[in-house]
């Protein structure tokens, strides 16, 4: 993003550090010209802010043929690139930087992670482990070579996750901490003499020092208990610190019932990254709520790994440093010495009298006070550990990344932390596919994100339990499908692991393979793979993909608010994600801290009017919080200032009776309820108290989505604006990867809104072969445009509204058909088309004019392509790790089937090349045309027809238009299909991959040319 915004005589700073550094380290589109590339919107000028600059596509740039079919780098997909630590060659590194160049991707992620490598001394840490050495040196040709190739290189802030860095001891200040809890009963009138009650767990290694941080002695209440929590009377809690000497504590319980002691550690809680040991000294993960926590990482890098020559390199090629989810272990609670502290500044009150409702065994909640003020406490404290996140963490990490020329990308999940307000501090929010529940997930840092007006929301892409070396691209599809329609538009492949270690077994090293024993996570994309021969039709299809939803700005209909903004729970907005989405309605989720964004202004009844523009604010129970409707009095004061602006307002729930979600002051509630009464006095607030009637209760206060459908149905949509188009990317796709029955086809009217002035005609955006096609099938409603959608299960489609001539065609303003009976219109050649497959008498109407009647009087009849000859590059374990061999295999069919049924194929996988004949009849002329149905086909493909490769055919749709290409009399029909190496993997390496059943790859048809005629309307 920056090379658009920091010019030097037409190149970018970027650009000429890279033609530098390189000097120094000696789609198919129709006819129309290239047009300007449009420009991806500018880094904001202030992090968290909005973007004092238009994005580029809001300056009146024309996109043009070229700026869809050809998208840049910067907006292609990445790779998560695994290494084994500093085990790795510096010319290997740059030969993997070309092959993932070469294939049509944007980036890398350097990643730590080597799982299958179970022989640790391979990886010698003090030679070789992260941060060494060797290490630097392939981070330095990762970096020249990317530079070199326009490639951007993202880098892990310590080895693996959670971030971690050498040095770091576990009883460090840095070191992230833990509070762990004793216990001791004691009878009413009882006296305990002894050693203050030590830690429920034994420290993990390492961890030698421990603090007292409080002792206290507390009346058992049956009443506050449940079946994992001993319910504790809260007004008799006692401070006991004071009364211990020497480690030790004499107290007499009082006569009124049974007691517990109970003692409070702070300690190191010894925690390594994921599978280590990575470095040597080792490394410790750091405390993510103190700046100490946060000094040892930058001042790491500052002191060991930023060299004058890699500081350079990151500002030719670096991207983004990267975090992984907050994935904190400890048998007790996270912990920094300085909470105490915070929550009182946070709260007014003090933390010590709460704790025997916050400590935690296991991940379990030990004791309890009664259920609503239990609730309470933990929000208080949740709240301000995320405030400590946000600040001394992420702010911090940005902020520094910011002095490197680099941005923060991060996963801000893992804890009860708020991370859609995270999301919003964050360059570059990410989440992930494998952890991530349902799309609802994605839409909580798509809030975030919009808010602060950034632009990319990312995705760990790909990862699927157990499936190595078994992942089919139309899995990746059909899952990544609804995640671009939640707000996704980066893509980081989950993903291509450095070709070897010692011992490395074929085809190469893979990161999670064998993972215990077994097939692990996700996939080793690269040369080994059969279907990397396709990948730059992948590469290009996602790419193309990010360019349209990183255009313009994103709209959403409506704003749901998240009193507790948690993410990665997989819970939902109750209406909206069961009702409204399947019926065309987009929304996203806030937080209370994006309402204190500059963008959180109402203009035309619209909340962040230059970004998201919501239509309405949805205001329903806390999901965390048992559904109860509550409102912190700060937040209700700011939804009354909204809605006073004139932003619709929907409250779900007994907002009159709200609560407030952390422990009230003094007349709060009672002031919180006269702010709810003023809310709910004005004429556009609506409350309801069924969710049933939340549809009505918007369109009662005027609130239509963009996108209508009267069917619903499983069609996802997603709206980018600029003052050129409008966007909307539309898939037919799940909402959640459990949802059943699977998808089934969608084929009914959808409704667009647009919202430029002037003329506007839809185009049909191709992200396969990169064509912008006018479409010639529409009608017209004042702002709103209705078209026919078809797709099958996970299948995508893309439409802009624009004027004519925006992609470069030269239909100018001509009338277009309102309705036909026929299969199929277009324009062709700038003139009005019909398209059948069955013969007959069609009528058509026209936006101006009579409507017309066509006669077809014959077409030729679907030809089943059954006989085929397959020649199989079939590939084998060579004599190293890295070395594949080849054989040959040769088939004749008579029918097709999966290789696994074919008795010489049923072990093999590779690069497949069907080969077949066609005669067609005498009686075909120009007017005629066909289709290639490929029915079912496993896993990438690519079509031939008389010596002339198509361009990249839908893989979700296996229907390619080959009418150009063919001929009277004899036509070759070449599929030539790539299948993942599982098959081979189940014979080659029985111990990791035998209990895979063997899977159903290649043609599967049945195959039909199926013909049609065209004929002209006007």
């Amino acid at each position: 993003m920056r090379e658009h915004n920091e010019r030097r005589d037409g190149m970018s700073r970027r650009q000429v550090l890279a033609a530098g550094l390189g000097a120094g380290a000696a789609a198919a589109v129709t006819s129309a010209a290239p047009a300007a590339a449009l420009p991806a919107p500018p880094v904001p000028t202030a992090p968290g802010t909005a973007s004092a600059a238009p994005s580029a596509a809001a300056s009146g740039v024309a996109p043009g043929a070229a700026w869809f079919a050809e998208p840049p780098r910067s907006v292609r997909p990445k790779f998560r690139w695994w290494w084994p630590d500093g085990l790795v060659d510096p010319d290997e590194i740059a030969r993997e930087i070309d092959q993932i160049a070469d294939a049509g991707f944007g980036g890398v992620e350097i990643a730590a992670v080597h799982h299958s490598v179970k022989d640790k001394p391979v990886l010698e840490t003090a030679t070789h482990g992260w941060g060494s050495g060797p290490w630097r040196n392939g981070v330095e040709a990762a970096l020249r070579r990317a530079a070199r190739r326009g490639l951007t290189v993202d880098l892990t802030l310590g080895p693996s996750w959670p971030t971690a860095v050498p040095g770091v001891t576990p009883d460090d200040e840095a070191a992230v901490r833990e509070l762990v809890h004793g216990r001791v009963a004691v009878a009413a009138g009882a006296t305990y003499t002894g050693p203050v009650p030590g830690p429920a767990h034994p420290a993990a290694g390492g961890v030698t020092g421990r603090r007292l941080l409080a002792v206290q002695a507390a009346r058992v209440e049956a009443a506050h208990s449940t079946r994992k929590e001993t319910g504790l009377d809260p007004a008799s809690v006692r401070d006991l610190t004071a009364t211990v000497t020497d480690g030790t504590l004499t107290w007499t319980a009082p006569g009124d019932g049974e007691w517990v002691l109970i003692s409070y550690w702070e300690r190191g809680s010894g925690q390594q990254p994921e599978s280590g040991p990575h470095t040597s000294p080792a490394a410790h993960v750091v405390d993510h709520f103190s700046p100490e926590g946060t000094a040892a990482v930058t001042d790491y890098w500052e002191r060991h790994l930023l060299t004058p020559t890699l500081r350079a390199l990151l500002k030719a090629a670096g991207g983004a440093f990267f975090e992984d989810s907050v994935e904190l272990e400890t048998d007790g609670l996270v912990w920094t010495p300085k909470l105490p502290e915070a929550f009182e500044r946070h709260t007014g009150r003090p933390l010590l009298p709460y704790l025997p409702a916050l400590v935690l065994d296991d991940s379990n909640q030990v004791f309890a006070f009664e259920a609503q003020q239990t609730r309470q406490i933990r929000h208080d404290f949740w709240e301000t550990v995320s405030g400590l996140f946000n600040r001394h963490h992420v702010t911090a990490l940005r902020d520094w990344a910011h002095s490197l020329g680099m941005e923060l990308r991060a996963q801000p999940y893992g804890l009860q932390t708020d991370a859609v307000a995270t999301a919003a501090i964050l360059d570059i929010a990410e989440g992930e596919s494998l952890g991530f529940k349902n799309l609802d997930d994605y839409r909580c840092l798509a809030g975030g994100r919009d808010m602060a007006g950034h632009t990319v929301l990312s995705c760990e892409a790909g990862a699927y339990n157990g499936s190595a070396y078994s992942t089919t691209w139309d899995r990746f599809l059909r899952t990544m499908g609804g995640a671009y329609a939640a707000g996704v538009n980066q893509t980081v492949v989950h993903g291509f692991s450095y070709a070897t270690v010692p011992g490395a077994a074929w085809p190469g090293f893979a990161a999670f393979s064998p993972y215990d024993g077994a097939p692990g996570y996700g996939e080793s994309w690269g040369p080994r793979q059969p279907t990397w021969e396709h990948m730059t039709d992948i590469a290009g299809y996602l790419g193309r993909v990010h360019r349209v939803l990183r255009a313009g700005v994103a709209r959403a209909d409506v704003a749901v608010f998240r009193q507790t903004g948690y993410t990665a729970t997989g819970i939902g907005a109750s209406w909206f994600t069961a009702t409204g989405v399947p019926l065309g309605w987009t929304h996203q989720f806030l937080s209370g801290p994006l309402l204190d964004l500059p963008s959180a202004t109402v203009r035309g009844g619209r909340l962040a009017p230059d970004g998201p523009a919501y239509k309405a604010l949805f205001v329903e129970g806390d999901f965390f919080y048992s559904g109860t409707p509550t409102l912190a009095l700060a937040d209700a004061r700011k939804l009354l200032a909204l809605a006073r602006e004139g932003l619709p307002v929907v409250l779900l729930g007994a907002f009159d009776a709200a609560l407030t979600p952390g422990v009230p002051g003094a007349g709060e509630p009672e002031e919180l309820r006269a702010v709810l009464a003023r809310l709910l006095a004005l004429p556009n607030v609506t409350r309801v108290t069924d969710k049933t009637a939340v549809g009505d209760a918007l369109t009662g206060l005027g609130v239509t989505p963009d996108v209508r459908h009267a069917t619903a149905s499983t069609l996802l949509n997603a709206h980018r604006v600029t003052d050129q188009a409008d966007f909307y990317y539309l898939c037919n796709g799940k909402h959640a990867e459990t949802v059943k029955p699977p998808v089934a086809a969608v084929d009914h009217d959808v409704t667009l809104r647009r919202t430029r002035g002037g003329t506007t005609v839809p185009y049909l955006l191709d992200p396969w072969t990169g064509e912008a096609v006018r479409l010639a099938r529409y009608t017209e409603d004042g702002d709103d445009i209705t078209l026919r959608v078809r797709l099958r299960p996970g299948q995508v489609t893309i439409v802009a509204l624009g004027r004519p001539g925006l992609f470069g065609d030269r239909h100018g303003n001509r009338p277009h058909v309102v309705s036909t009976d026929a299969d199929e219109v277009l324009f062709d050649g700038g003139r009005l088309a019909l398209r059948t497959t069955v013969a007959g008498i069609f009528t058509t109407g026209l936006s101006r004019g009579r409507p017309v009647s066509t006669a077809v009087r014959s077409v030729p009849a679907p030809i089943a392509l059954d006989s085929w000859h397959l020649d199989v590059d079939d590939r084998l374990p060579g004599a190293t790790a890295t070395r594949t061999d080849h054989v040959r295999r040769t088939v004749a069919l008579d029918a097709l089937q999966p290789w696994s049924k074919i008795p010489a194929l049923a072990d093999s996988a590779g690069l497949g090349r069907y080969r077949t004949t066609v005669a067609l009849p005498a009686g075909w002329t120009a007017a005629h045309g066909a289709y290639l149905d490929l029915g079912q086909v496993s896993d990438t493909f690519r079509v031939t027809v008389n010596g002339t490769r198509l361009a990249p055919v839908d893989r979700l749709r296996p229907v390619a238009d080959v009418g150009p290409y063919l001929r009277r009399g004899r036509n070759v029909i070449e599929v030539e299909v790539a299948t993942p190496l599982i098959n081979r993997l189940r014979v080659a390496r029985p111990e990791v991959f035998g209990t895979v059943a063997r899977q159903d790859h290649g043609l599967l048809g049945p195959v039909r040319l199926v013909p049609y005629a065209q004929v002209t309307l006007d």
